[in-house]
Parts: C-alpha cells; structure tokens; sequence
C-alpha cells in the first residue's frame, strides 16, 4: 500500500491514472476515492482539481449506464476530505457524513426505485412468516405503517453501506498521507476520536425518532448510526492502545463483526454513547499525541 501511496504522490500524471483507471474499472471505485483524498488531504483543492476533474469522465459514464456509485463516491469522499483539509475534526467529519449519506439516498431512491420497490414487494410477502404471530397481533394500521417503512429503511441501509464506504475511503487516504509523511500519525489521530455528547445525543435522537418524523426521514436510522459505529471503533482501537485491553480484543471484533454484524454492530454504537459521557480513555492519551497525521505540524 505504501508503494502505491508513493506512485500516487509522485506526480500529476501517476495520481491522474490511479484516479482516473481505477475509476474506469468495475469495483474499484473505492480505491479512485481514496487516491483523490489522498491528493486533495495534501496538495489542497486547486492542486487536485486538475486530476479530479478527469475521474468526472468515467464516473459519469458509470452514471448514464445506470451506476451512479461511482460519482456519488468521489463527491462525497472528496467532500469529506475538504472538510479535514480545513482542519475540522474527526468529530465533525463523522457528523457531515449523515448528511452525504441523506444525498446518498435520495439518489438511490430516486435511480433505483424499481428495484427497491421489487424487493420491498417481496419483504412484504416474507414478512407474516418472519415475525409470526407479532404479525398477526398487530391492527391493519400497524401493518400498513411497517409496510410504508420497508422502502425508506431498505434505501437507508444501502446508504448507510456507501457512506461506511465513503468513510473508509477518507480513512485510507488519511493512512496514506500519514505513512508517507508522519508515519503512526493515523493510528494517533483514529484513536483519540470521541464524540461531544450533545452530538451522541443528537445521532441517538435522529435513530429513534426518525421514522417519527416522517416515512422518508425513517433513512436516519441506519444514518445516524454510523458516526457512532466509527466512535465505537476508535473506542476500542484507544483502549487496546493504552494496554487497558489485549490485541486479541481488536481480532475479536472484526471476525465476530463480520459474522455477527446484527449483534456486534448496536453493541459498538452503545459503546460510543456511554463513551461520550463518561469518556473510558480519559484525557491523558489526548494530551501524548504526536501531532496531525498530514504531517505538517
């Protein structure tokens, strides 16, 4: 990784291929957003534009074949990367990837609706024998409400993915920028992530009130979730750091959250909201950082 890192940074024309071939190829657009983070997280935007701009050519090509993915993801990775360009945090960043992942869905609502309302049809028919006699307890109102929910929940969820992905994307290209020019400055920088507590609460309230709200804003479930999720990794990552916790802990969490993603997933985002309140790491690994992980100072 590092000697693509290395490829990328050398210089215009190396980055613009990277940017521009793996947008070009089927399932490699994460790897296109993650180069043009890493560009953009250390030339800057001016600099950056002048690659970025020619990754809009298969990405667009992508869109009028019917994948918008592709577009949806160099803008909203690139977004986000601005945003720790200019110096705002983790925090903050995390937060402003609710609102690409509300982008997120009303453009696979909108592009995909056939397809969401096809499998929506056919959770309707699964789903008398999935909560069996729940189902039947339930008034005629209630069912058509839970219904009328399947759509913008199902949209949220595949939101929810590409904004995981969009995350991960900034991520890798932050690591990039951090093993190059300020190696370890990453692992600092992920590890010291905590969210204020009025924004857990606020992330909290967005999950349970939002089908309350309206059927459309029931996509902030899943939404506003992940910000926690993240916060509940870096939890984790901070107390294996800090000796608080074993290695084995971290292995553990990633093979049980692959396989156990309905469990270990709301676990995380519990974690992240008592995080932010009582705050496990406490404020002495904050203060023994080492410094930004653009490695400018």
């Amino acid at each position: 990784m590092r000697a693509l890192a290395e490829f990328i940074m050398r210089g215009r024309m190396q980055a613009t291929l990277v940017v521009v071939g793996s947008a070009a190829l089927p399932l490699l657009f994460w790897l296109s957003a993650a180069a043009g983070c890493l560009v953009l997280l250390r030339r800057g935007l001016n600099d950056a534009l002048s690659i970025l701009v020619w990754a809009l050519l298969p990405a667009v090509g992508w869109w009028y074949f019917g994948d918008p993915r592709v577009l949806m993801m160099l803008f909203g990775s690139l977004g986000l990367a601005l945003l720790l360009r200019a110096g705002h945090s983790w925090a903050r960043v995390l937060l402003a990837s609710v609102v690409v992942g509300l982008v997120y869905g009303l453009v696979l609502g909108s592009v995909f609706r056939e397809l969401i309302d096809a499998v929506v049809t056919e959770l309707q028919k699964l789903m008398p024998q999935a909560l069996g006699e729940l189902h039947q307890q339930l008034s005629v109102d209630e069912r058509a409400r839970l219904d009328a929910l399947l759509a913008p929940v199902l949209t949220g969820l595949l939101a929810a993915l590409l904004q995981v992905v969009s995350l991960l994307c900034l991520m890798l290209g932050r690591f990039w920028q951090a093993t190059l020019y300020n190696p370890g400055g990453f692992g600092r920088e992920f590890r010291a992530v905590k969210l204020p507590p009025a924004l857990a609460m606020l992330l909290l309230a967005g999950m349970l009130l939002g089908p309350n709200l309206g059927m459309q804003a029931a996509m902030l479930t899943p939404l506003c979730s992940v910000p926690l999720g993240f916060a509940g990794l870096a939890l984790m990552h901070g107390l294996v750091a800090d000796g608080r916790l074993g290695r084995f802990w971290l292995v553990g969490l990633y093979v049980t959250l692959l396989l156990f993603m309905q469990l270990i997933y709301p676990l995380l985002v519990v974690l992240a909201i008592v995080d932010s309140l009582i705050d496990f790491r406490g404020r002495q690994a904050r203060k023994n950082g080492a410094g930004p992980a653009n490695g400018e100072g």
